[in-house]
This record gives structure tokens, C-alpha cells and sequence, in this order.
């Protein structure tokens, strides 16, 4: 019987936006003002956050976070494509792989975390207002958040775990702009099945398990606002969901049409428009989506250039 050599892969080449030579100077220059603006816009309303007493509240404390991993999110992966475009250099190392791995399904993975959280909030604050300063207390507040990261962190581990201990062999072209869980596991020349089931179900879980938090907590939402007498009322009280409903449909539409969709309807071209879209370009349109049509934060965003203006004239 003939014997097989296969090589260990060291190293990745990504193939994300080779075939596309031409437009690499415009792509830089896309992604990096996507970038400049993603992180502009995130650590502001962070800052602006802590800046204002009027926003120290539960809803606010939570949009810090999901701020903050946002910045994160696209930190992961944007300089990773402007280093590609600027230098032609797509080659990435196996431990280098493994950890932009592991960090994006961290913030992937605690950001649908947080948006239960935050739709949970967005409950109590409606259906018990009377009570919400007490149901949502700092303490509270902190518990939830840090069950979000200790469950993005705990599936980071076991989707990280599952995947790189599979064998990858000869072929080390990703056929994507970064590590990424699909063409990932395409390149395995190991059996990928039992992984492949934890990897899942695991992914499944996290993306459907909070999708039914959020689509409960709205449902009691509803019920609350339709006790509402006045039809201003009912709009004014239901117009406080808007923006988190408006990023819950973005991420969350991303990622199921990313991840549940069957192999057969899969398109590598569509599957790197969607990751752009979700990796690049939602944590850009949050910080917007959160603050264009928000009274408090642009009334603190008033009050805090105001200040500056003041400090400046002195």
C-alpha cells in the first residue's frame, strides 16, 4: 500500500480580496474610514456614558458594553485586512489564526449574550416601572454582564478547542479575509464530524437560545404597552426598543443567514459580503443607530461639548 506524505500547516494564506487587485487601494480606503468612524463612534458614546450622571443608568451601562465590544469586534478583524491590502502580505501563522479565532467568537458570542441581556432590561423597564431601579440594581447589572462574557468566553474556548485540534494538511489557502469557522473547517483533513456536531450545536445554541429571550421579552413587551391607554403613549413607551430592535434584526439576521443556512445554498462570494457586513460594518452603524434619534444621549453630548467649550475659553 502506498504510503501518503502529508504536511502539518504552519501557516494560512487568506485569500479574502486577491482577486480583486485593482480596487485594493479603495478597499484600504473603505475599510480604514469604516474602521476610523467604528471606533470614533464606539469609544465616544463610551465615554460620553461615563462623562454624563444622566446616563449612569441600567440601559445605558449595557450599551457601554455592547460599545465596547463592538471596538473590540472590528479590532479583530479590520487591521487584519488593511495589513492584507497594504502589504499583499495574506500569509497569517497557525497560533495567529487560532487567536483571531478565539477573540472573534469571544465578541460574537457575548455580544448575542448582551442583547438578551439588554432586551430583558428593555422588559422590566416597561412591563415593572415602579420597580425597575430595584429589579435592575447595579449589582444585577454586573451579574449580567459578566454571565454574558463568562458565556462568550466558555464557547470561544470549546469552538477554539474543537477546531484547532483538527489535522490540516497541504492545502492552507482560506478562501476568506479572515479565520473563520466555515472555511476552516473545509481545509481539515481529519475526520470533522464530531467536531463539527459540538461546533454546531454549540452555535446553534447561542444564536437560537437568545433569539427566543429576545422574541420572549418583546412578546411581554407588547402585552405591557397594549395596557396603554393613549395610542402617543403606546408609541412613546414602544419607541425606546427601536434602536435595540433595529441592531437585534442586523446581528442577528447576519449570523442566521451566515451560520444556519444549509451547505447547499452557500456561496463563498455571499459568505464574505454577509461577514463584512456584520464584522465591519454593524459595529459602525451601532453607536448611530443608539444616538441619532436619542434624546439623552444628545442632550449629554450638548452638555459635555459645552463643558469643553467653556474649559477652552478659560
Amino acid at each position: 500500500m502506498a504510503r501518503i506524505n502529508l504536511t502539518t500547516v504552519s501557516e494560512f494564506i487568506l485569500m479574502g480580496f486577491t482577486d480583486y487587485p485593482r480596487l485594493e487601494m479603495l478597499l484600504f480606503l473603505v475599510f480604514l474610514s469604516f474602521y476610523l468612524v467604528t471606533l470614533l463612534g464606539n469609544v465616544g458614546l463610551i465615554i460620553l456614558i461615563q462623562l454624563d450622571v444622566q446616563l449612569h443608568t441600567p440601559m445605558y451601562f449595557f450599551l457601554s458594553h455592547l460599545s465596547l465590544l463592538d471596538a473590540c469586534y472590528t479590532s479583530v478583524i479590520t487591521p487584519q485586512i488593511l495589513a492584507t491590502l497594504t502589504t499583499g502580505q495574506t500569509v497569517i501563522s497557525f497560533g495567529q489564526c487560532a487567536a483571531q479565532f478565539f477573540f472573534f467568537t469571544i465578541c460574537a458570542a457575548t455580544e448575542c449574550f448582551l442583547l438578551a441581556v439588554m432586551a430583558y432590561d428593555r422588559h422590566v423597564a416597561i412591563s415593572n416601572p415602579l420597580l425597575y431601579t430595584v429589579a435592575m440594581n447595579p449589582r444585577i447589572c454586573w451579574r449580567l454582564v459578566v454571565g454574558a462574557y463568562v458565556c462568550g468566553v466558555s464557547g470561544a474556548i470549546l469552538r477554539t478547542t474543537c477546531t484547532f485540534t483538527l489535522s490540516f494538511c497541504d492545502n492552507n489557502q482560506i478562501n476568506f479575509f479572515f479565520c473563520d469557522l466555515p472555511p476552516l473547517l473545509k481545509l481539515a483533513c481529519s475526520d470533522t464530524t464530531s467536531s463539527e456536531i459540538i461546533i454546531i450545536f454549540f452555535g446553534n445554541f447561542v444564536i437560537l437560545a437568545n433569539a427566543l429571550v429576545i422574541l420572549i421579552s418583546y412578546l411581554l413587551i407588547i402585552r405591557a404597552i397594549l395596557r396603554v391607554k393613549s395610542s402617543g403613549g403606546r408609541a412613546k413607551t414602544f419607541s425606546t426598543c427601536a434602536s435595540h430592535l433595529t441592531a437585534v434584526a442586523l446581528f442577528f439576521g447576519s449570523l442566521i443567514f451566515m451560520y444556519l443556512r444549509t451547505g447547499s445554498s452557500k456561496s463563498p462570494e455571499e459568505d464574505k459580503a454577509v461577514s463584512v457586513f456584520y464584522t465591519v460594518v454593524i459595529p459602525m452603524l451601532n453607536p448611530l443607530i443608539y444616538s441619532l434619534r436619542n434624546k439623552d444621549v444628545k442632550a449629554a453630548f450638548r452638555k459635555v461639548t459645552g463643558r469643553f467649550q467653556v474649559s477652552q475659553k478659560m
